[in-house]
């Protein structure tokens, strides 16, 4: 009987692990998703304390394209870029798709979707909020 019990105790306490787990990884993919759609939302309107709140202090941004690399861009660089005004796109042009590509720990990655470009992101939880670490950014031919 004693056993049955702790058996019993032992499969509660994983399945509540395992729903908790669950939901964690469901709370952590829509935080990447918003930090994502703030970062495009912050470049397409010129809103530069958004950008900074979207990137780790050690961002960085690689643009290339092709085979080319073109630049690569500070957080500091990319603030200032988006503080110049906002991005010279129609809003009817903006069909921007974001999907969380993995969530594994304290670290993520993501792919952002625009008709000019995609992002494919690495992001880090820094004291319970998604930062975005590094962007390759491959642009349209």
């Amino acid at each position: 009987m004693k056993r049955l019990s702790l058996a019993s105790l032992g499969l509660v306490l994983l399945l509540n692990l395992s729903a908790y787990a669950q939901t964690n990884k469901t709370d952590d993919s829509s935080a990447v998703r918003a930090t994502v759609s703030n970062y495009i939302e912050a470049y397409c309107t010129g809103d530069a304390r958004r950008m900074e709140q979207t990137l780790h202090p050690h961002f960085l941004k690689h643009v290339i394209r092709g085979e080319r690399a073109l630049h690569d861009m500070s957080g500091l660089e990319m603030v200032r870029g988006v503080a110049s005004g906002p991005a010279d796109i129609p809003q009817d042009e903006r069909t921007e798709q974001v999907k969380v590509l993995d969530i594994a720990g304290v670290l993520a990655s993501a792919k952002l979707v625009t008709p000019g470009w995609v992002d494919y992101m690495t992001l880090s939880k820094v004291d319970g909020q998604w930062k975005i670490l590094s962007v390759v950014q491959q642009l349209s031919e």
